[in-house]
């Protein structure tokens, strides 16, 4: 079985051929490096600029200034610790959520395979079909006069964290690793007498660490990143995510303050992918054990 690439393989193994083909790979690469990276360089640079030049057309591409109190500056002004503080009570409690729900759906999908299961999948997955800001308005009065319970939630972390429970994504996730699992494994503990909470607690959790990295790295980012929803339903100033306080407080700003504070507000889900981007292909690309 022969494998067809690009450039034949006997073009390659002549230095033209090489020469070409790293060319063409120096270029491509470069240019995705640029496009990704560019931003992150200009937020950056751009909060160590002084105020004139962040404004100043054409803008400079290296800081002629070097004002790193900058920073520091936005750190205070804008009340960057406490909207910190805020954004990850909200993430973690968001995450804790969807790892006990989303796993028990995902496990109850997969193992023990309820009635219309396929039917249920299909009908969550088809929302992921749904623009987001489609379900604003009815999440907002839903969240408004809870049904039932008839409950306001606004100014509340619930309001944040049981839309974010809903997510078909991370199930389809979920399931689709608890598919791989060899039933086998699971069958020899179910004749030794574990229940089936048992058997999700000791075997499959232990075996799904990759993707539980996964989903609650998707599950954090979610929440962080977020800003329509939150600026809706958070209107106090002292409970607001991140992102919705910097833009509370924006007005009156210098340039590069802002620019200072939208880089701090960046800096934790970038650190938090380069920490665990192994993991996130790993458990995307993970299957079940072998043998």
């Amino acid at each position: 079985m022969t494998t067809r690439t690009l450039i034949p393989p006997a073009r390659l193994a002549r230095p033209r051929g090489r020469a070409l083909y790293r060319t063409a790979f120096a270029l491509v690469a470069g240019g995705f490096t640029l496009v990704f990276l560019g931003p992150l360089y200009w937020m950056f640079s751009g909060g160590l600029k002084s105020a004139q030049e962040a404004v100043r057309t054409p803008p400079t591409l290296v800081p002629q200034t070097f004002q790193p109190e900058n920073y520091a500056q936005a750190w205070n002004v804008m009340d960057l610790s406490g909207l910190l503080l805020n954004t990850l009570y909200y993430a973690f409690g968001a995450l804790a959520f969807q790892l006990v729900l989303d796993v028990a759906a995902a496990y109850s999908l997969s193992r023990l395979r309820p009635v219309l299961g396929k039917a249920v999948l299909g009908m969550m997955l088809a929302t992921l079909m749904i623009p987001a800001t489609v379900l604003i308005v009815p999440q907002y009065l839903t969240v408004l006069d809870v049904p039932v319970f008839e409950r306001n939630l606004l100014n509340t972390p619930w309001v944040i964290w049981l839309p974010s429970v809903a997510n078909a994504f991370n199930i389809f996730l979920l399931k689709r690793f608890f598919d791989s699992i060899p039933g086998e494994l699971l069958d020899a503990a179910a004749i030794d007498g574990a229940p089936p909470l048992r058997v999700l607690w000791s075997i499959v959790l232990p075996i799904s660490r990759p993707i539980l990295g996964v989903v609650s790295i998707f599950a954090v980012v979610g929440v962080w990143k977020d800003f329509l929803w939150p600026m809706l339903t958070l209107p106090d100033p002292a409970k607001q995510t991140l992102n919705v306080g910097i833009y509370s407080l924006s007005s009156g700003v210098p340039a590069n303050v802002l620019t200072a504070a939208l880089a701090v507000a960046s800096l934790p889900t970038l650190i938090l992918f380069l920490l665990f981007q192994r993991n996130i292909m790993s458990g995307l690309t993970a299957g079940g054990l072998k043998g």
